[in-house]
């Protein structure tokens, strides 16, 4: 469990892929190589139509990058390959040819953020805050930021990571429109989920490989970009000022 989990079941069409990390769903290296390959296994499937990404336990839904393996990493190196590990599984999920449904039912943070924004449809509960703390450990959301800033727009992105000391509501989100809907409760989320993922899969896969390619249009760069933003994050974590903050937490 140290590096989490990943599973998936195949029912009806809909593939559901579920990740666990003891640390409120956090996402060290291991786990991030692990959900792009898993996402894209479940691409190539004839049996799936759509994909539905959702976490364990009844906390956080993602609570970003592992903060006890970032604060472990000592060589420039390690610290490019973590960050990478953001650009890769994004950059996965952009080439996917399959909807990707986010059932998000409590908190995300940093990183989280950024994957919850590159799935096509994302339905959460109002306990789904929302937090940018990057800058907070004196880093920012470089790999994410193109994610988000697409999905909610440069001054909302420019809020978030601003305001990385405070939580924004899920009624922000659905503002925003990170989220495409907002219910009450976990069972309200499971119905909404079901209803739309079937719904999807239900819709010619041609059509919606097609549709997808429309909606991702103008992203081909994000190949080299993201990288990019990951070593500029790599060098800050490696950084004075990151660095005393990574040692004063207690992990």
């Amino acid at each position: 469990m140290s590096n989490g989990t990943v599973n998936f079941q195949i029912k009806n069409g809909i593939g559901t892929l579920s990740f666990e990390h003891p640390a409120a769903n956090s996402l060290p290296l291991a786990l991030l190589n692990t959900l792009a390959e898993k996402l894209q296994e479940l691409d190539h499937r004839a049996d799936v139509k759509t994909i539905v990404l959702t976490t364990s336990g009844t906390g956080a839904f993602c609570a970003g990058a592992s903060l006890k393996e970032l604060k472990s990493i000592t060589s420039l190196n390690d610290a490019e390959s973590f960050f990478l590990g953001f650009a890769t599984l994004l950059n996965a999920i952009r080439k996917l040819q399959k909807m990707v449904i986010a059932r998000v039912h409590g908190k995300i943070v940093g990183g989280g953020v950024g994957l919850v924004s590159c799935c096509d449809y994302a339905i959460a509960t109002t306990a789904a805050s929302i937090k940018l703390s990057e800058l907070s450990i004196g880093l920012g959301p470089y790999v994410i930021e193109p994610a988000v800033s697409r999905k909610i727009g440069a001054n909302a992105f420019a809020q978030l990571a601003l305001d990385c000391h405070a939580w924004k509501s899920a009624e922000w989100g659905l503002h925003k429109g990170l989220y495409n809907y907002m219910v009450k409760s976990e069972k309200e989320l499971d119905s909404l989920v079901a209803e739309t993922a079937l719904r999807f899969a239900s819709y010619g896969a041609e059509a919606i490989k097609t549709l997808r390619q429309l909606l991702w249009k103008d992203t081909a760069h994000w190949e080299e970009l993201l990288v990019k933003n990951a070593k500029i994050t790599a060098r800050l974590a490696l950084g004075n000022a990151s660095q005393k903050i990574l040692k004063s937490l207690s992990i």
